[in-house]
């Protein structure tokens, strides 16, 4: 009993400062726990969620990529353009989708491992470059869903496929993507590449890890959750303009997968510890709408992801010497 409290005391230690921030939050304000609250909750941790597992698989190598709200930013204008102005089809747009933004992790880490560049310096500069290519192809103008796809809004964002549960389809993506997510990260040999990688990549290396491709791998993955997410994120409004859509959106990204017990130094992470991450963040979101003036919602939400990682931190570490 004793080892299996151990082995999983950095979940049991988020799961409880979720069940904290909750019980606080309905307190202060009884709308955050009604139906709509609770629906309102689960779909931008479903939104947020695609993107914070994807980050995780970078930070579990101890990398970054700072490039994930450009792209989405790219992708959101991207999709309708493909649709209206080259007549694609939705499965055909999706697929460039998916494979621009498996080129552009691709390039990350081969500029990453080939180059010896830092993760910082490479995605930030990505982070201008898809910015300035997301105005270029939408033309500084509004990008709306054409009718013809108005129903994906319904399908995969707005619709509650459990009847009167408020659960919308994206949280069940969300939670299919976790699955896979988990299945690899903990049943898979590249899975345990990855943490090996990110624990010690020299140790890795003469381990017999190719730990290059690894990864490129990460980075692969992370921009394609970024991608798919951008085409959620623009169903989600209807439609977005190059200069702004997704900024920042890697910051909330980040933050729900290190509220969620990813390291920045690498080779520690969990998949369910980011699903609980990321609805804390969905959480606070929420909760800054209802109760705090919009003035103060970014000191807000900086101040209680600092507590958070803070308070995560220090009970962890307590944990580890009772033990």
């Amino acid at each position: 009993m004793n080892s299996l409290f151990a082995s999983h005391q950095k979940t049991l230690v988020i799961a409880a400062l979720l069940a904290v921030l909750t019980a606080v939050c309905a307190w202060l304000e009884p709308r955050f726990i009604s139906v709509d609250g609770i629906g309102l909750i689960l779909k931008y941790a479903g939104l947020y969620g695609l993107i914070a597992l994807g980050v995780s698989f970078v930070i579990i190598t101890g990398g970054i990529d700072l490039s994930i709200g450009s792209w989405i930013g790219l992708s959101a204008v991207l999709f309708p353009v493909l649709l209206r102005d080259y007549g694609l089809s939705t499965t055909s747009a999706l697929a460039v989708i998916i494979l621009l933004s498996a080129a552009a992790g691709a390039l990350h880490g081969l500029l990453i491992t080939r180059l010896r560049l830092q993760p910082f310096l490479v995605t930030l500069c990505g982070l201008f470059i898809y910015r300035g290519l997301a105005r270029i192809i939408g033309g500084n103008r509004e990008q709306m869903v054409p009718q013809a796809q108005q129903w994906m809004r319904s399908a995969f964002v707005k619709a509650q496929p459990l009847g009167d549960l408020p659960i919308p389809s994206v949280f069940l993506l969300l939670l299919v993507a976790a699955a896979l997510s988990a299945v690899f990260l903990n049943h898979t040999v590249w899975g345990r590449h990855l943490i090996a990688t990110g624990r010690n990549e020299q140790a890795a290396r003469f381990s017999g890890v190719n730990t290059s491709a690894v990864r490129i791998t990460a980075y692969i993955l992370c921009s394609i959750f970024a991608g798919l997410s951008g085409v959620l994120f623009l169903l989600e409004v209807n439609s977005a303009q190059g200069s702004g859509f997704g900024n920042f959106y890697e910051l909330w990204a980040i933050a729900g997968a290190v509220l969620g017990g990813c390291s920045l130094r690498g080779g520690q992470a969990g998949v369910t510890g980011v699903l609980l991450g990321i609805l804390m963040v969905a959480e606070v979101r929420q909760a800054v709408g209802l109760i705090v003036r919009d003035e103060f919602k970014e000191f807000v939400i900086g101040s209680f992801i600092l507590i958070g990682v803070v308070a995560d931190e220090l009970l962890s570490r307590f944990l580890s010497r009772s033990r």
